[in-house]
């Protein structure tokens, strides 16, 4: 084993509808690591995640010797060393890194339109609030309404008008949903998963949208009942994974439909990191920024996702040296290249997140659920 761990069963503190904890549950589904799932109880748990870890978010994970994590991309690289059998890193170097690409998108980008589904709309809403109140909501001693109402009025507050979807955004934000599922629709017609025959860490990245979230929210669920059938199977699919399903065979290269993605991914989540750096270089803690034709108003910056920016440069810069000509042409041909690069020097703090996942230096919002 890469690292000395007793392995008995993991503890994840989340919720059973929240975007993170539902990546985490497939992740160790899928690789076989054993664990219970406890709802996080809100607000007594917050000062004690704060103390453990630095931060109070779903979800956590403990340790059976009594440490804690956070950060599921951390926290999976952590687990990967753990238990190095049946990795979901692809042994191809650039599809290595196309997998890193496409989690971090998964993780970064697509949490928004996944909270403007299910809070901008009074559907989603009661749904989603009822279920948080009742599960994670327990120590506050008020009526159910009123935990109702408190939760609608932060998640929209934090996450959907809050952080940048005014009104005017809402077609552009459900427009870009569309492609996403009508993309991955082409991909599942034809494969099983991402990559080919078995799950990578790109299908575990995609799954905290839409585990928890597109397939399960009422007005997500019937798009992609409608829309894109082959993905809402992928994704009961991949839950349905252990891992045996990590023995199947992956395509050769990047496929035209992984192309695809990545230039959306290249219309849309690199400029928004890119306006993000430059605010945090400004010591803005919102701006507005228009990305493929959407415009974010005072959306909240985040020191974070410059440290996110840094991390995509860094595993490029780790790729071979007899490699990187290859991978480069194809940030290139997919419109990535520039963008990954156009900021100059990043405005990290010294050592910036270098304890994950058992400490985090810098989150921009408390809670994803």
């Amino acid at each position: 084993m890469g690292k000395d761990i007793d392995h008995d069963i993991l503890e994840l503190r989340g919720s059973s509808i929240s975007y993170f904890t539902g990546k985490m549950e497939n992740y160790f589904r899928l690789k076989g690591i054993p664990y219970r799932l406890e709802a996080m109880n809100f607000p007594s748990e917050v000062k004690r995640n704060q103390e453990r870890i630095g931060i109070s978010q779903m979800p956590v994970v403990g340790l059976p010797d009594g440490r804690w994590m956070t950060d599921t991309t951390a926290m999976i690289r952590w687990f990967e060393d753990a238990y190095p059998d049946n990795p979901v890193v692809p042994e191809d170097t650039v599809q290595t890194f196309v997998c890193f690409l496409l989690e971090d998108w998964a993780d970064e980008w697509w949490w928004r339109p996944a909270m403007h589904y299910r809070w901008f709309y009074d559907e989603g809403a009661r749904f989603a609030s009822g279920h948080l109140a009742r599960e994670v909501m327990g120590g506050l001693h008020l009526p159910l309404f009123v935990k109702r109402a408190v939760l609608r009025r932060r998640q929209r507050n934090g996450y959907t008008r809050g952080d940048g979807i005014g009104r005017a955004a809402v077609a552009g934000v459900e427009a870009d949903v569309a492609a996403l599922f009508s993309q991955l629709e082409a991909i599942f017609s034809k494969r099983r998963f991402l990559f080919g025959d078995r799950p990578t860490l790109a299908d575990i990245g995609f799954s905290g949208p839409f585990f928890r979230h597109f397939a399960l929210d009422p007005i997500p669920l019937q798009l992609l009942r409608h829309t894109a059938p082959n993905t809402l199977e992928w994704v009961m699919r991949l839950w349905n994974c252990s891992p045996e399903s990590l023995q199947g065979d992956l395509l050769e290269g990047i496929p035209d439909d992984i192309h695809a993605l990545l230039q959306h991914m290249a219309r849309g989540y690199l400029p928004y990191l890119n306006a993000n750096v430059e605010a945090i270089r400004q010591g803005k803690s919102t701006f507005t920024t228009e990305v493929d034709g959407v415009t974010y108003t005072q959306a909240r910056s985040s020191h974070y996702r410059v440290w996110c920016l840094s991390e995509l440069r860094s595993r490029f810069n780790s790729v071979p040296q007899d490699v990187r000509p290859g991978l480069q042409a194809l940030l290139t041909d997919t419109g990535m290249w520039e963008a990954l690069w156009e900021q100059g020097d990043l405005p990290l703090s010294e050592a910036q997140e270098s304890r994950l996942p058992f400490w985090a230096d810098h989150k921009m919002l408390q809670v994803n659920s």
